[in-house]
C-alpha cells in the first residue's frame, strides 16, 4: 500500500512538472508573439537597426516574421565617425532577425543634429584611421601592462 501511495504521489508530481513547463512555454510564446508583433506598428516608418557587426542600417520597414526577419526599403548603411557620416547605399535589405541587436524608430527632427555629412570614400577613410587607430591604442596598452608587470 505505501509502495502505491509513492508511485501516486510521483506521478501526480511529474503532472505538476509537466504542467508548469507547459504554463512556461506558453507565456514564452506569448512574449515572443508579442514582442514580434509589435512590429507592426513600425510598418512604412522610417527605423535604425543596429546590428551584431556594430553596422547601423537606416530603411523603412516593410515586412517581417515571426523571426524577427525584416525586410528594409531604401536601406542605406549609415557610417558615423566622430562628427561625420555618409549613407551608403543597399536598396531593398533582408536582416535576418538573429543579427539585430536594436531597432527602432528615427525622430527625423534630429536624427542628424550636429553631423556633417562627407562623400561615402572620405567616411570610409575615416573610418579605416579610426580602426587603425584603435589597433594602435590596443597594442600601446598591451605593452604598457607588460612594462609594468615587470
Amino acid at each position: 500500500e505505501r509502495q502505491r501511495e509513492r508511485v501516486r504521489e510521483r506521478d501526480r508530481e511529474r503532472d505538476r512538472e509537466r504542467e508548469r513547463e507547459r504554463r512556461r512555454e506558453k507565456m514564452t510564446d506569448t512574449w515572443q508573439l508579442s514582442a514580434v508583433a509589435s512590429l507592426v506598428e513600425d510598418i512604412d516608418k522610417k527605423i535604425l537597426v543596429v546590428l551584431r557587426d556594430n553596422s547601423n542600417i537606416v530603411g523603412t520597414l516593410r515586412s517581417f516574421d515571426q523571426f524577427a526577419n525584416i525586410v528594409l526599403e531604401n536601406a542605406v548603411e549609415r557610417m558615423i565617425v566622430g562628427t561625420h557620416y555618409s549613407d551608403v547605399p543597399l536598396g531593398l535589405y533582408i536582416v535576418r532577425g538573429e543579427n539585430v541587436v536594436l531597432m527602432g524608430d528615427i525622430d527625423e527632427a534630429i536624427e542628424l543634429k550636429g553631423l556633417t555629412w562627407v562623400e561615402n570614400d572620405e567616411i570610409r577613410r575615416m573610418k579605416d584611421a579610426e580602426m587603425e587607430a584603435d589597433k594602435m591604442h590596443g597594442l600601446i596598452a598591451r605593452n604598457l601592462d607588460m612594462l609594468l608587470d615587470d
